[in-house]
């Protein structure tokens, strides 16, 4: 069966990852509360006009997609982890930067919302 909602994508992982993906769930929702909450690509979305960040849970680490300009713009900050065009990869070993998430969330919004003026 497909997963259509994101609670039911975070229920399929154990105990100690659910608790990463609800916290992640809980800072977008609070940073773009006008944003859509949906599946995209079998994982959690947030859209507004266009796809805002995504996130999903990988064997060893939390994948977050916010785009390629967000991940240029906080290069410096982003420099201790494995990033590729789109993709962040934050390691389940090591404490997940819950409050660079919000920030880069939150940038990318704003870059959104530039468009609206």
């Amino acid at each position: 069966m497909a997963i259509t909602t994101v609670a039911e994508y975070i229920a399929q992982f154990p105990p100690e990852i659910q608790e990463i993906l609800v916290r992640v769930r809980k800072l977008i929702q609070e940073t773009l509360p006008e944003a859509e909450e949906t599946i995209k690509y079998g994982m959690p979305t947030y859209f507004y006009k266009e796809n805002l960040v995504h996130f999903a849970a990988a064997k060893k680490h939390l994948g977050f997609y916010p785009t390629p300009v967000t991940i240029e713009n906080f290069a410096e900050a982003l420099s201790p982890y494995k990033t590729s065009k789109g993709a962040i990869q934050f390691p389940f070993t090591k404490e997940i930067p819950y409050d660079l998430i919000q920030e880069m969330t939150r940038w990318r919004w704003q870059q959104v919302a530039k468009q609206d003026s």
